[in-house]
């Protein structure tokens, strides 16, 4: 008579515990709302930076780049590059405007054709000044820009992290998912596989030689994006950042495009 009795508490139990269950697109969503939280009130900051660009054979190329960002509340940050090196490039600057839901807004100023060229949303998956970075890569990645789903724990060179997948909500990227490792202990991006059109993986970017600033803000001093399917990379490297400089909407406008010094 207890195990007739025992069966139907048990199956109630388990109905219980299901229903307090978190899917796996309410744990990856989890997952990248923390990290966004945790990054959230940096304010501004400037950096220096270098881009190395890499063919199949080996042979490199560099540039050299000043960065200001400035925090939005509610929306995307506002982001703009300055190239200094070498000559043919040096006063190129580009200005991105990040938004949540909508498409961002990016401008490129020519120094050559002395014109700011605005990039369509159409050609947001194309590279950036010739680097396997898209355009689309080169903004602030906003939570709501996907939809998310936790795949499962994984280590990463020592690191204990979660694996999500995130899927653009925006129209026209240039991928069809990205799978991002996530260290548990800090909630940055260890690692970021990006599968093109086709679902075919089309790059891998590795972040590396994170820092801690302002106690609280972490940022990557070197970001490798690697071509898989061309055998190009792509390494960025970081250096003097400097957080709450006071950077004003003034200070990252059009305007500023041609001005950039």
């Amino acid at each position: 008579m207890r195990r007739i009795l025992l069966l139907p508490l048990f199956t109630l139990s388990l109905l219980a515990a299901n229903l307090h269950a978190e899917t796996s697109q309410e744990k990856g969503l989890a997952i990248a709302t923390e990290a966004d939280r945790r990054d959230a009130g940096f304010e501004d900051f400037t950096a220096d930076m270098t881009m190395i660009l890499r063919n199949r054979q080996g042979d490199e190329s560099v540039r050299v780049m000043r960065a200001r960002t400035l925090e939005v509340k509610n929306d995307g940050d506002k982001s703009l590059l300055i190239f200094d090196e070498p000559a043919d490039v040096k006063g190129t600057a580009f200005l991105s405007y990040s938004h949540a839901t909508e498409a961002d807004d990016q401008w490129l100023y020519l120094p050559a054709l002395k014109r700011v060229k605005r990039i369509s949303s159409a050609n947001k998956s194309g590279p950036f000044m010739g680097s396997e970075f898209a355009y689309e890569d080169i903004s602030s990645q906003e939570v709501a820009k996907y939809t998310y789903n936790y795949l499962r724990d994984e280590t990463l060179d020592g690191n204990e992290c979660f694996v999500v997948e995130r899927r653009p909500a925006y129209e026209l990227s240039g991928y069809t998912k990205q799978l991002v490792w996530v260290d548990k202990q800090h909630y940055r991006p260890m690692k970021i596989e990006f599968y093109d059109r086709k679902d075919s993986l089309l790059k891998t970017l590795t972040n590396k030689d994170y820092q801690q600033y302002l106690d609280k803000y972490w940022r990557a001093g070197e970001m490798l994006m690697v071509n898989q399917q061309t055998g190009k990379s792509t390494t960025l490297t970081w250096k003097d950042y400097r957080f709450r400089t006071g950077l004003s909407d003034r200070d990252l406008d059009q305007n500023t495009l041609q001005r950039a010094r």
